[in-house]
């Protein structure tokens, strides 16, 4: 795997100045303690909480005995203001648990849950206590759980998974070392420990091992000592499924060093691993002390970057302090925002009491959202215990150095590319017009009848606003940015950039002052004949390497193609008209056949498979699939193989160009044709059409964000209308609600209200921003997206924010020169774009890739002959007054 600029290396750390009023508040000299991260109250900023651990060591050099004995075990508890920079002894009311070291503890909001660990009486018991730190009354609770247990046990790992379940791996129980799985379900009482028995690749039977969970639900098990008393390299994650099943996945990657009795903690996607001893007790020395697991993008680095080979060795290198520093074991660390914090630890004989800190990369890999910063950490939520959707740390992103990020301006159109997209596209609003007639004539109800229901009608009858306790959708204040590709080492470079540093993508909204739960999907995969949707996602989802055909030939033959489509057909027609999907979900916009858009989409920001990211967030993608581009074959069976083979986590709703009678003219048909021959490529292109009837028509995420192709038109006020709509269905048979969900646009900007004549045909309208905030408030709902226009930075909002237009593929037809974009909708709700910019055009000669100049030709010949819809905004000439796509 080729590094990547954004590919951070791992921190240096540093020494810490602290304070507190008196010796007893110092925590002093321990090891084999935990650090825990506690969220902010409405009293106190973050901190970090202290339990346990040895404060004495017996033996060592002064001693004829061999070896050291750890010793003044305690069961003290203190506090670090984050903020002020403060330790403070806690005394809390209520039973503590007994002395311990080398026992496991994980944050549940403002709380901490301390369990297992060896004391000066033997093993603790494996109740679970907690330390409850909501108010100022700090109180230690025990928790009542009935039946059997993990047991008691040492040098295991706990942490909270998926902001809901305690899980616990590993450990020794006195009598072996272990390899089992235990998850507590905290939003469920009774509270039961369940025995897992997660499916994948199982780790090995481990001591001394670290383990943190990623904000997103991932726990990930890192090195350990084994039975054998062998230091461990390796890492892995634990994953739940929506239908409950558990799975383990060796993470990919070559550590620095294996080890154990070391710390690590997850900062955003990046797990950050410190110290650790070798078989012998020897410390893991050099650069390998001091490493990252960079979980988004699959590699370890250390602070020179991209490890491929194991770099702990005997040798002595050139002394380095700071290195020096991190030559430690049984110490603990956590992190707060971006700062990684480590306390005390062993080094030799040497009890250490010193407090150090490091920061994540500014340019971080992350999973849903931009990079977390210390200064925003006072807004830590603060979920309470028994609470069934726990949350931790929710922190908003931020970024002060508006320096490092460029200005979207270079993706303004020149001029002759703004006067190739405002030539008329007559033959697009011909074929729209002849769509819309068919439509009018199949549909009981007159158009006139359509324009907008009056406050007796049955939506108007169950509308009210909603709840004031409903979580909100919120859009990022940051978009995450691909830089374009440049000479050098900056090409690919991930940024952040405020939206108000867009040039196009909020200048619809005019400024103004004003500024839910379904069952449990299963994680199952649909099967087709003999393998064949895994033989199409090992040949096209290579997100890194794919390369188009030479000759363009297509490397399935029409067989094939019906195969596929039967496979996935069977799929559809068992999911709902509207789907009801969960967050997190990942949102793609048209694609019109810009495969390699797609590829470098997937390889930025995450592909669906089991190596990227399709166990913990799902794909919805918005429809226009086929047509304009070059690669609308691969573009469709990729998406079709990846819904058989993840049925419950990739969804597919329909737009205006899964229509025989719109993609015989853009150039679908042409490519099954060129690409198949005409007898198979004919019956491949009607065998799609065939399955794009039974296409669900939107999808509603949370019950608060209804995403479509289209919009809301004239004819649409209730969710309920969309749902009524039978497949499958045809665009001539089907209804004038068909037509408006597929086919309208929002109006030129806030200020243009009601409905409007849309220039795409006769017959089809745009729609005000007192539509969508009319048809967000009878329905409950948040938030609109919408594909169907390309917009110059791949997302632009409309209404106030209320709708958001998303396009995928960059530099549209290639004369567009737009950015492509997908969203990323987080459990929390808050949306955050992430962004591609077109590639330049190829440095390579005509002889030296064919390929790409075939394709570009392919492409141009057929969109002159049918000029695209021009980029959303943009003005129509006047010369156009006499075609079709100008009312």
């Amino acid at each position: 795997m080729g590094s990547k600029p954004w590919l951070q290396p791992a921190p240096t750390y540093r020494t810490l100045e602290t304070y507190w009023d008196s010796d007893d508040d110092a925590p002093g000299p321990r090891c084999g303690h935990t650090l825990t991260a506690v969220a902010a109250t409405k009293t106190h900023g973050p901190r970090l909480i202290l339990f346990g651990g040895a404060t004495a060591i017996e033996g060592g050099a002064s001693s004829s005995a061999p070896g050291i004995r750890l010793a003044g075990v305690t069961n003290s508890v203190h506090s670090y203001d984050v903020l002020t920079r403060k330790w403070t002894r806690l005394r809390p009311a209520g039973e503590p648990p007994s002395p311990r070291a080398a026992h496991a503890a994980a944050a549940v909001g403002t709380m901490v849950v301390f369990q297992g660990g060896i004391g000066p009486a033997g093993h603790s018991t494996d109740d679970l206590y907690v330390l409850d730190l909501t108010n100022d009354k700090f109180k230690w609770h025990r928790v009542v759980v009935q039946g059997e247990g993990p047991g008691p046990r040492y040098g295991h790992v706990i942490d909270l998974v998926a902001q809901r379940y305690l899980v616990t791996v590993s450990g020794n129980d006195g009598k072996r070392v272990l390899s089992d799985a235990w998850a507590l379900d905290t939003g469920q009482k009774p509270y039961v420990w369940q025995r897992l028995n997660p499916e994948g690749d199982r780790p090995s039977a481990r001591m001394y091992a670290t383990a943190s969970a990623r904000s997103d639900g991932m726990f990930l098990l890192c090195g350990g000592r084994d039975s054998s008393g062998a230091p461990l390299a390796d890492a892995y994650g634990l994953l739940m499924h929506r239908n409950g099943q558990w799975e383990w996945t060796l993470a990919p990657g070559v550590a620095p060093s294996p080890r154990y009795q070391h710390a690590a903690v997850f900062v955003g996607a990046r797990l950050h691993v410190t110290g650790g001893v070798l078989r012998g007790g020897r410390a893991v020395e050099g650069e390998a002390a001091i490493a990252v697991l960079d979980t988004a993008a699959g590699v370890w680095l250390d602070r020179n970057g991209l490890v491929t080979s194991s770099r702990n060795t005997k040798g002595h290198a050139e002394y380095d302090p700071s290195l020096e520093l991190m030559r430690r074991c049984r110490h603990a660390s956590a992190s707060v925002g971006v700062r990684i914090y480590i306390y005390g630890g062993l080094r030799g004989d040497m009890l250490l009491d010193d407090f150090l800190v490091a920061e994540n990369s500014p340019f971080q890999s992350d999973m849903n959202s931009p990079v977390l910063t210390p200064e925003r950490a006072m807004n830590l939520s603060s979920p309470r215990f028994n609470q069934p959707n726990l949350s931790s740390f929710g922190m908003t992103p931020t970024s002060d150095d508006g320096s490092e990020f460029p200005s979207s301006a270079s993706l303004s159109m020149d001029k002759n590319s703004m006067e190739k997209l405002r030539e008329a596209s007559a033959a697009e609003a011909e074929a729209a017009n002849a769509v819309w007639q068919a439509a009018q004539a199949a549909s009981s109800v007159p158009a006139e009848e359509t324009s907008v229901s009056d406050d007796n009608s049955p939506a108007a009858e169950t509308a009210s606003d909603a709840s004031d306790n409903d979580a909100d959708v919120r859009l990022h204040p940051r978009a995450v940015v691909v830089a374009k590709e440049a000479v050098g080492n900056l090409g690919g470079m991930v940024r952040q950039l405020s939206l108000d540093q867009f040039e196009n993508e909020s200048r619809r909204m005019i400024p103004s002052n004003n500024d839910l739960s379904y069952p449990t999907k299963k994680f199952t995969r649909q099967k087709s004949p003999q393998g064949l949707h895994k033989k199409v996602i090992s040949t096209l989802l290579r997100p890194r390497n794919w390369k188009p055909p030479a000759n363009r030939s297509f490397f399935l033959d029409s067989y094939e193609v019906g195969e596929l489509c039967y496979a996935a057909e069977q799929i559809f027609m068992q999911e709902p008209t509207v789907l009801q999907l969960k967050a997190p979900v990942k949102v793609f916009g048209d694609l019109h056949g810009q495969f390699g858009d797609l590829m470098r989409l997937f390889d930025e920001y995450g592909f669906p498979s089991t190596a990227g990211d399709i166990t913990y967030i799902d794909y919805l993608f918005l429809g226009d699939y086929v047509d304009r581009g070059q690669h609308s074959l691969e573009t469709i069976t990729l998406l079709l193989a990846l819904k058989i083979e993840y049925p419950e986590n990739v969804h597919l709703i329909r737009g205006n160009h899964e229509a025989a009678d719109i993609n015989a003219l853009f150039g679908f048909r042409i490519e099954c044709i060129e690409r198949m021959g005409e007898n198979d490529g004919i019956w491949a292109w009607t065998r799609f059409n065939q399955l794009f009837n039974y296409l669900p028509l939107a999808a509603l995420i949370e019950k608060k964000i209804i995403c479509m192709h289209g919009g809301i038109g004239r004819s649409i006020h209730s969710v309920e209308q969309i749902e009524k709509l039978e497949r499958p269905i045809t665009m001539d048979a089907g209804s004038i609600i068909l037509m408006d969900l597929l086919w309208s646009d929002p109006t030129e900007n806030d200020g243009i209200e009601g409905l409007r004549p849309n220039a795409r045909g006769p017959g089809l309208v745009t729609f005000g921003p007192d539509r969508v905030t009319d048809f967000c408030k009878r329905n409950k709902l948040r938030l609109i997206i919408r594909a169907h226009e390309c917009v110059m930075d791949g997302f632009e909002r409309f209404a106030q924010g209320q709708l958001i237009t998303l396009f995928s593929a960059t530099n549209y037809c290639g004369t567009a020169n737009n950015a492509g974009a997908i969203l990323v909708v987080g459990r929390g709700l808050v949306v955050v774009p992430k962004l591609i910019h077109p590639l330049p055009p190829p440095i390579q000669s005509p002889e030296t890739s064919p390929e790409r100049v075939t394709d570009d030709a392919w492409m141009q010949e057929l969109n002159i002959q049918r000029p695209p819809t021009p980029t959303r905004g943009r003005p129509q000439p006047d010369l156009d007054r006499s075609s079709l796509a100008y009312i």
